[in-house]
């Protein structure tokens, strides 16, 4: 007979929708690399919010390295793409 246990749990999922300008934005930042950013963070405005979350912060910090360029280069082609076909289209 099978055996069916409850296991609850909670978790969160956040969903944050970001124009063109913020995508870039935050490219840049992560851009300066986790040791750097912390490391300025730090300096400039304390240990005390930053200290708990510095896990969070990297991975968060390693998934925008690994998809946003990617993001961000489709949409540069599909510019280009649409670019190219609306300068052959007539006045």
């Amino acid at each position: 007979m099978a055996k069916i246990a409850q296991r609850p749990t909670i978790g969160l999922e956040l969903v944050i929708v970001l124009d063109e300008e913020e995508t870039r934005a935050l490219d840049a930042l992560v851009g300066y690399g986790d040791d750097a950013f912390i490391e300025a963070f730090k300096e400039k405005l304390g240990h005390a919010y930053l200290d708990d979350h510095e896990d969070g912060l990297r991975r968060f910090f390693q998934s925008i390295r690994q998809n946003v360029p990617l993001i961000l280069d489709r949409l540069k082609k599909a510019k280009e793409a649409f670019n190219a076909t609306s300068s052959q289209l007539p006045p």
